[in-house]
């Protein structure tokens, strides 16, 4: 996957015509696993690459107010933008604000037919718990499947909780358990009840299993969605 530095925008020579060329390569290769529905993790780097374009916009007025200086790198955390010393150059600066306005359109524009893939999958997605749901559900497994195949994953999860800039979030953790073949025998229950046998430091687990009609890429699009849906779920 072609990647762009976090300050593709105003590093090196400062040319629209070059860094176009850089964005349609990078955009080019992100429409193609786009067209085969796999998103991930194409859509994130996209987004972030947007987040840090809009950034640096809403921040020019420092530029405008200050010595002109010239941004040279972005502490991921919480995105500060840092500056050294350029020689005033008004045409300079006319060139980095129309890097700017057309990138951010065009990766606007293709995160909008990533979001279109993602909220179609996810309105594809059915869940639903595997008997009863224990009082503490921040931990335990949820069953995967698509299409028409009778193959189902089994996945081990974690919520976990982030803060960030006096914020929570939630996360999941998950871990891969293995595959089975659903059958009448083989059952959403009798897996339930074999892997809080496997698994005594699990005894009263809460099991999910998320359904869809429809084939998708598991590892770049079903399993990303079906996780944040999940924790959706979970704390609705």
């Amino acid at each position: 996957m072609k990647t762009l530095s976090e300050t593709w925008f105003a590093d090196g020579y400062i040319d629209f015509e070059l860094k176009k060329y850089t964005l349609l390569a990078y955009l080019k290769e992100i429409s193609e696993h786009f067209n085969e529905n796999k998103l991930y993790p194409q859509l994130a780097d996209l987004i972030f690459h947007y987040n840090n374009l809009v950034s640096f916009r809403e921040n020019k007025r420092f530029l405008q107010d200050q010595f002109p200086k010239r941004f040279t790198g972005i502490q991921l955390q919480k995105l500060e933008l840092l500056y050294e010393q350029l020689v005033t150059d008004d045409e300079l600066m006319q060139e980095l604000e129309e890097i700017i306005q057309y990138a951010s359109n065009r990766m606007k524009y293709t995160i909008t037919s990533g979001t279109e893939i993602y909220e179609f999958v996810e309105d594809k997605l059915n869940i639903y718990p595997i008997g009863l749901v224990p009082i503490e559900s921040n931990e335990g497994y949820f069953f995967l499947s698509s299409g028409e195949q009778l193959t189902t994953r089994i996945y081990r999860y974690r919520l976990n909780i982030i803060e960030k800039q006096q914020e929570r979030y939630r996360t999941m953790k998950t871990e891969y358990m293995g595959d089975y073949r659903r059958s009448f025998v083989n059952t959403y229950e009798g897996v339930k009840l074999n892997l809080i046998k496997e698994h005594k430091d699990l005894p009263n687990p809460a099991v999910y299993t998320i359904e869809t009609e429809l084939q998708f890429p598991i590892d770049e699009t079903l399993l990303p969605i079906a996780k944040r849906s999940l924790v959706r779920y979970i704390m609705s």
